[in-house]
């Protein structure tokens, strides 16, 4: 049978005695910094007050977001009961174990907090998150890839991989499944409604638009990709991915239904213009 060698790429990318590097790391870091910069063009054309300075500091309150609420997504949807007998090494994010769905509510806790206290309209900050988050489940992917965890199911395409951690078996390479259709794919979908529709007056519908998009991604590539060994299929060949990603279709759905036209600022009345008398040319 046919397969590829998986690419000899270190995770590690430098190590200095107890200093290390990962190319994990990286891509957190990447898809923060590129996502941010994306967002301060998107500010250009919001049609909510946010300015660079309101980015510059929700940066911090979306990193933690991602982090906390990854991790902690991690341990309670996926790994309960190790972590409940190794409560420890709950904070060994270097690890790996990250849960997109949990860093997804740790950013809508941020979101919602950070917009409250600058006093600015929580949906259209969460629009411009929506439109960036393509970028940084992209580089995400593809450090799983480069990772050589959560690969697919076995399979004989002529593109399957034969990864390190199951070097006998050729696997769908689902991570790059992933990085196409929650990143590429999305991100280009969302540009689009962001540039070429109204929905982006519309506070919510473009976060809408992201739920439903990355949702049915998610349920896609689940039937390629190999359920984690400690859950395996929840029932009848379902995955935890799989359920965990109709909660946000149906999210979605109602955020595109029920979103508004954000109103139109009151125009400045201008002052009643006085008629000038004229003058009569003297004699």
């Amino acid at each position: 049978m046919f397969a590829l060698v998986f690419p000899a790429i270190d995770p590690t990318l430098v190590e200095i005695g107890p200093f290390a590097i990962r190319w994990y790391a990286l891509a957190y870091i990447a898809g923060i910094l590129l996502g941010w910069r994306y967002a301060l063009r998107l500010c250009a054309s919001s049609p909510a007050p946010i300015d660079r300075p309101m980015l510059d500091d929700f940066m911090l309150w979306a990193t933690m977001g991602i982090v906390l609420g990854g991790r902690l997504g991690y341990v309670l949807f996926y790994k309960i009961g190790y972590f409940a007998y190794h409560p420890v090494e709950i904070v060994y994010v270097w690890q790996g174990g990250m849960s997109f769905h949990g860093g997804m509510l740790g950013v809508m806790i941020a979101t919602v907090l950070f917009a409250r206290k600058r006093k600015i309209p929580v949906l259209a900050l969460g629009d411009i998150i929506a439109c960036v988050a393509p970028i940084g489940l992209f580089f995400g992917r593809i450090a799983n890839f480069i990772n050589g965890e959560l690969f697919g199911r076995p399979s004989d395409v002529s593109w399957a991989v034969l990864f390190p951690r199951d070097p006998e078996t050729p696997r769908h390479p689902s991570q790059l499944y992933e990085a196409a259709l929650e990143g590429i794919v999305l991100f280009a979908i969302l540009w689009f409604v962001w540039n070429k529709t109204p929905l982006k007056k519309r506070p919510g519908a473009v976060i809408g638009v992201f739920l439903v998009g990355y949702g049915i991604s998610r349920i896609i590539v689940e039937f390629f990709r190999e359920p984690d060994a400690h859950l395996g299929f929840i029932m009848a060949g379902i995955t935890m991915g799989q359920i965990l990603s109709l909660p946000m279709i149906l999210a979605g759905l109602f955020l595109l239904y029920w979103s508004k036209p954000m109103p139109e600022p009151a125009a400045k009345k201008s002052a009643p213009k006085q008629k000038q008398k004229s003058k009569k040319p003297k004699a």
